[in-house]
């Protein structure tokens, strides 16, 4: 059984709508996500459910706070898990939860 999951990054100038891809392969359908800020990180994550997606990763640039909306945003139909740093090195040293609310 191939798995349908997903995985979302956050930068800034990036539009959801356009910025993705998906990678096929025999077991792993992965489809990745660029979104400029959490409000996009919860409106693609309930798309991708809705699309089947089954496990969303977020990137490191998600603080605990986004970590945390995108989980309630998609209520339970993915399990979601994050890359972590507490200050992310590529945002000079914050926290996307400083910068992406």
């Amino acid at each position: 059984m191939k798995v349908n999951a997903a995985f979302i990054f956050v930068a800034p100038e990036v539009d959801y709508k356009i910025h993705r891809t998906v990678i096929d392969t025999p077991v792993l359908q992965l489809t990745v996500v660029g979104v400029k800020n959490y409000s996009e990180a919860e409106t693609a994550a309930v798309e991708l459910v809705s699309q089947g997606v089954k496990a969303i990763e977020l990137c490191a640039g998600f603080g605990n706070e986004g970590i945390a909306l995108v989980s309630k945003a998609v209520r339970g139909k993915a399990s979601v898990g994050a890359v972590k740093f507490d200050h992310h090195p590529g945002f000079d040293f914050k926290s996307g939860d400083e910068l992406f609310k």
